[in-house]
């Protein structure tokens, strides 16, 4: 007998073969059984593989930070774009989005608080006589408790969590806004005791929000976190200022602190029964929401995760980098036009193109609405640069001279506005632009030393908290002593011209060895 062929069987002999072996299995030429012998049931000695109604396929690698545990995201599709569009909706939908829209509410009644002096300001000064230059001190008092909490204040942060100290921030400048009006009938000097009080607890209120994104959301999405939560702060400028006039027509001139001190109070009870920590504790995240930002994370290596830091930051350390430098540079820059366009504005509107108090803070609230919108989007073209490939040394640069050399142009506009709405326009503009360093200096605490954010945060922010009493009380003296607004919106003009330059030479996006470890 020939060997057999290729795919060709061994011949089974007589007395191996079963019972009802088929005919071509015993190699004799026989005719095929009837069609009624076959049975639906596959004959034992059948090949296993017929016995599947499919072949298996092989398993294909999971996708890196865009897998559930058992399933993708529901609607995402094979398609790019379906696939886009289910992340987004996932993203809208998830817990992390709700911290984002708490600190927003947080940080527009931080804002929303301040602000209401800056309208409360002028009939004040009317009722009480006060110059230009003793208004300045009044609305400069809020920022002597801001110097002092930032630093202490960020150091709790980063070594109890952004979400119980933000918790005791709120209570307590709620509770000095609630007392404010109980203060004023008692001395002008207890008032402005409680709005130092409103400093100290208000100055925790940034490296919380800091810490609260860091543990929150990964790397691709702070931008666009911080813009959320900046928008919320931007809002309560807007707030104020709008609401302020018209509930002062109606309750007095007290009425918006006892208003807005009540809604701080409410934010907190809402803050501590919906909102953790951090993700892992969380009892209704989602598994693929927890798997995405914890990926996302171990880009950068935070070390907040269950870890407690020493008590005592390395100051040394932290102020012989020239990375720091550049941000308390930055911060302090930021906060000298941020706060001198948000306690003058009205004033500047009501004295040099003679509106009444309502119309002043119409005109000074509306950039404040374009800053929050900017600030957002800013946010989101920052963290689509980063997922593109741009470098985010080179994403924080271009975004914080955006925020600094556009408001120094729009200024000089201003200076030659010569009606209060080419005026509210050149405001606007400069406003609008200032969000986006946002996502410049704003979100490099937690890129450059993400183990100390909130006390590095803290240090800036005193720097921007000194800048800012400058600026604030010196605007008033210069308009005492020269009678107008321009030459002080042309030095800080100059002002921003320098600090995009000195940001641009010495920040940095990637991570700073503090600790000597490298």
């Amino acid at each position: 007998m020939a060997p057999p062929g290729p795919g060709q069987l061994l011949p089974l002999t007589r007395s191996l073969l079963p019972p009802s072996a088929p005919p071509f299995l015993s190699g004799r030429r026989r005719l095929p059984p009837p069609a009624r012998a076959q049975t639906s049931r596959p004959p034992p000695w059948q090949p296993r593989r017929l016995l599947c109604p499919a072949p298996l396929q092989p398993l294909r690698p999971l996708a890196r930070h865009r897998t559930r545990p058992v399933a993708a995201p529901p609607g995402a599709s094979a398609a790019g774009g379906g696939e886009a569009q289910a992340l987004a909706a996932e993203f809208m939908t998830s817990e992390r989005v709700k911290v984002a829209a708490m600190l927003g509410l947080a940080l527009a009644l931080c804002n929303a608080d301040r602000v209401v002096m800056s309208v409360a300001i002028v009939p004040l000064s009317q009722a009480y006589g006060w110059t230009p230059s003793f208004a300045g001190v009044v609305q400069s008092s809020f920022l002597w408790g801001y110097l002092v909490s930032p630093i202490i204040g960020g150091a709790l942060v980063d070594y109890y969590g952004g979400k119980r100290v933000m918790a005791y921030g709120v209570a307590l400048w709620s509770f000095a806004t609630f007392l404010s009006p109980w203060a004023a009938a008692r001395s002008l000097w207890l008032f402005i005791s409680t709005r130092i009080l409103l400093g100290v607890a208000e100055g925790v209120a940034l490296p919380c929000m800091n810490n609260m994104v860091l543990r929150w959301f990964p790397r691709t999405e702070r931008s666009s976190a911080v813009g959320i939560a900046m928008a919320g702060f931007q809002l309560g400028n807007t707030i104020g200022l709008l609401l302020s006039p018209i509930i002062m027509s109606r309750t007095g001139t007290f009425g918006p602190f006892v208003i807005f001190g009540l809604f701080g109070f409410l934010w907190v009870l809402v803050w501590i029964s919906a909102i953790t920590g951090t993700p892992g504790e969380h009892p209704q995240i989602s598994a693929y929401e927890l798997e995405y930002i914890t990926k996302g994370q171990k880009l950068v290596k935070p070390q907040v995760q269950g870890e407690r830091l020493r008590k005592i930051p390395p100051f040394r350390n932290l102020l012989s980098k020239w990375p720091t430098w550049a941000l308390i540079s930055a911060n302090a820059m930021h906060s000298w036009g941020y706060f001198v366009i948000l306690s003058w504005m009205p004033v500047y509107f009501k004295t040099i193109f003679h509106v009444n108090l309502r119309e002043a803070a119409w005109f000074s609230a509306i950039p404040w609405v374009m800053m929050a919108v900017l600030g957002y989007v800013a946010g989101v073209v920052s963290d689509a640069l980063i997922r593109n490939g741009t470098s985010i040394t080179l994403t924080r640069k271009i975004m914080q001279t955006i925020g600094f050399v556009g408001p120094g142009i729009a200024l000089i506009g201003l200076n030659a506005a010569k009606s209060p709405a080419i005026a509210s326009a050149w405001l606007t503009i400069a406003v609008g632009l200032m969000s986006f360093g946002h996502s410049g200096f704003l979100v490099n605490f937690q890129e450059i030393a993400p183990q100390y954010a909130g006390v590095l945060h803290g240090m800036a922010n005193t720097a921007g908290t000194f800048a800012a009493i400058l600026g604030t009380i010196g605007a008033g003296f210069f308009v005492d002593r020269m009678g107008s607004f321009r030459g002080f919106l042309t030095l800080t003009s100059l002002l921003y011209f320098s600090s995009a330059l000195f940001w641009d030479i010495f920040a940095t996006g990637e991570r700073v060895d503090f600790d000597g470890t490298s």
